[in-house]
C-alpha cells in the first residue's frame, strides 16, 4: 500500500469516527411530518330573507372582521359589457345610504379598520375589520355598503378614470396580456373567457343604471354569505346581522344561465403577442382541468406542487437551477365554479425563448410518463399540509378560506379533512389525475414577446398565430382589432 493511500484511508477512519464522537445538537435534527392547525368549523345559520351567516370567534386580537360575499362576480358580466362586476364592486364604499365616500373613509378610518371591496371569478365582496370596540358600527356601515350604495354620477366618473387610467398601464404590462390571453384562449365559450378587469371601450359605456341594474339582480340575499370572524361571541354577531340584515328584501336567486362545458383543443394551439421592443418572453402554457368541487381537486394539487407548486419543483429545478434559463418558474391550478384549467408560467430572454418552452413541455410530458417518485410525493404532501399554517393565522384569512368552502358548496369540514386526504394519496391515484388533465400536446400556448427572433423555430412546434401588440383586443372573438394577422401552419414535434 503506498503512502498516500494509507494517508487517505487514515484520513476516511478518522472523519467516520469524528462523526460518532459529535455531541447529538451538533447533528442535523430529525424533522417530524408537518402538523396542520385545527381548524374550527364556523357555526352557520340561515336568516329568512335566505342570507347565509357563519361566524368564527377567534379572542386572541381585539378586531373583527366582517366579509359580505355575493356569488356572483365577473363570470356574470354582460358579453357587451365586461368590467361590470369589478366596477361596481368598486363603488360600494363610494357612497351609500345617507353617506357620503368622505364620510365612510372617516368613520373607518375612527374606528382603526380598514376596508376592501372587489369582484372575482364567481362572488364579489366587501371585508371590513375594525377594533372589535366598533363592532355595532362596522355591522352598519358593512349593511348600507353593500345594500344602498349610491352610484353617484360624480363617484362613477372618478372610479371609470381610475380605471382607464390602469387598463392604459396594464395594455402594455406583458405579463399581463399573457395571463389575459391565455385565459381567455382557454376558457373560450364558457363565461370566464373576457377580461375581468374590462376593456377601455366597455369601461367608458357602462351608465350608473347599468351599475344599478347589476347591483339590482344579484346583490340579493338569498346570493350572499356573511362570515363574522374575531374577537365576537357567536350569539352577539347573530343577534346583530339578524337586527341590521334580517330586513334586507330581495326578489329571490338571480337565474343563471346554463353553461356549456368547455371543449379542450385536438390540437396545440399557440399565439404570439408582438412586441417588436422586448428584451425578453412572457410564456403561458395551458389546458383545461377541473371545476372548484371535482374529486381530483386533491390529487391534482399534489401534482401541480410537484410539476410547479411553491418550493422545489420540475419546472423551476429544468429552468432555473440545471440551465438558468429564467428567475422562476410555475405552475397553478386555477378551479371555478363551472371551469377551471392549469396554467404554467415563466419569463425568459429572447434568445432562448425556445429553448425554454420546449423544456416546459418536456417537464408536462415527463410528469405524464414517468413512474412518480415516493420522495417527490411526500415532499408534495408535506408541503401541502405544512403551507396550511400559514393560511389561517388571522381572522381575514380563515374568513377567506369558509368563503370559498361556501361559495363553492363544499363541505364545512373540507379543511379539516384535507391534511388526511392528501396523506392517503397514493401515487398511481395522483398519475392517473395527471394524465387526465395534462395534455401538452393539446395545450393553449400565448408568448408576448419579439416574434421576429423566434417565429421561424416556433412553426415547429404547431400552428403559430401572431398578433402585433398594437393590435390586441383582448374582449374581440379575433382576439385583435381589424387587421390581417399573421398565420403559419405546419406540423410540430
Amino acid at each position: 500500500m503506498s503512502h498516500r493511500t494509507l494517508t487517505t484511508a487514515l484520513f476516511l477512519l478518522f472523519c467516520t469516527a469524528a462523526v460518532g464522537w459529535l455531541p447529538a445538537r451538533e447533528l442535523p435534527p430529525s424533522v417530524p411530518s408537518p402538523q396542520p392547525p385545527h381548524v374550527f368549523i364556523p357555526v352557520v345559520q340561515t336568516l329568512s330573507n335566505g342570507l347565509k351567516i357563519a361566524v368564527i370567534e377567534q379572542p386572541g386580537l381585539p378586531i373583527i372582521t366582517l366579509t359580505l360575499a355575493i356569488r356572483t362576480g365577473s363570470e356574470a358580466d354582460p358579453p357587451e359589457s365586461p368590467g361590470t362586476a369589478q366596477l361596481v364592486a368598486s363603488l360600494l364604499n363610494e357612497g351609500a345610504g345617507h353617506r357620503s365616500a368622505a364620510q365612510i373613509a372617516a368613520l373607518i378610518d375612527g374606528a382603526g379598520g380598514t376596508i376592501s371591496t372587489g369582484a372575482d371569478w364567481d362572488d364579489s365582496y366587501a371585508t371590513l375589520s375594525v377594533l372589535s370596540s366598533y363592532t355595532p358600527l362596522a355591522f352598519s356601515l358593512l349593511s348600507d355598503i353593500v345594500i344602498h350604495p349610491t352610484f353617484a354620477r360624480q363617484e362613477v366618473e372618478r372610479i371609470r378614470k381610475q380605471t382607464l387610467s390602469a387598463l392604459d398601464i396594464l395594455r402594455h404590462d406583458p405579463g399581463y396580456l399573457a395571463d389575459t390571453l391565455i385565459e381567455r384562449m382557454v376558457f373560450e365559450g364558457t363565461p370566464y373567457a373576457h377580461p375581468a378587469d374590462g376593456v377601455e371601450q366597455s369601461v367608458r359605456r357602462i351608465t350608473p343604471q347599468e351599475l344599478r341594474a347589476f347591483h339590482n339582480r344579484y346583490y340579493q340575499p338569498a346570493n350572499a354569505i356573511l362570515v363574522v370572524s374575531g374577537d365576537i361571541q357567536t350569539a352577539q354577531a347573530l343577534d346583530l346581522a339578524k337586527r341590521v340584515f334580517g330586513g334586507w328584501q330581495g326578489s329571490g336567486l338571480p337565474v343563471a344561465p346554463p353553461v356549456k362545458p368547455s371543449q379542450p383543443s385536438r390540437s396545440r394551439q399557440i399565439v404570439v403577442i408582438d412586441d417588436p421592443d422586448a428584451v425578453q418572453t412572457e410564456i403561458r402554457v395551458a389546458n383545461l382541468a377541473i371545476d372548484r368541487d371535482s374529486s381530483d381537486y386533491d390529487a391534482l394539487s399534489v401534482a401541480n406542487q410537484i410539476l410547479g407548486g411553491p418550493a422545489e419543483n420540475l419546472l423551476f429545478s429544468a429552468l432555473r437551477s440545471r440551465r438558468g434559463l429564467v428567475y422562476g418558474a410555475s405552475s397553478n391550478l386555477v378551479c371555478y365554479r363551472s371551469a377551471g384549467a392549469w396554467e404554467s408560467q415563466t419569463a425568459t430572454s429572447t434568445d432562448t425563448t425556445i429553448e425554454t418552452l420546449r423544456l416546459m413541455l418536456d417537464q408536462m410530458k415527463s410528469l405524464r410518463h414517468r413512474a412518480l417518485g415516493g420522495e417527490d410525493l411526500r415532499m408534495a404532501q408535506d408541503y401541502l399540509i405544512g403551507h396550511m399554517a400559514l393560511q389561517f393565522g388571522t381572522s381575514d384569512q380563515i374568513a377567506a378560506r369558509v368563503l370559498d368552502l361556501m361559495i363553492y358548496n363544499l363541505p364545512l369540514n373540507t379543511w379539516n379533512l384535507f391534511p388526511q386526504k392528501i396523506r392517503q394519496l397514493t401515487r398511481r391515484e395522483v398519475l392517473q389525475a395527471t394524465r387526465r388533465y395534462l395534455h401538452p400536446e393539446q395545450a393553449v400556448i400565448v408568448l408576448v414577446g419579439n416574434a421576429a427572433d423566434f417565429k421561424q423555430s416556433l412553426k415547429k412546434l404547431g400552428r403559430v398565430r401572431v398578433i402585433p401588440i398594437a393590435s390586441v383586443d383582448l374582449a374581440a372573438a379575433s382576439l385583435e382589432s381589424p387587421r390581417p394577422a399573421i398565420e403559419t401552419a405546419s406540423g410540430r414535434n
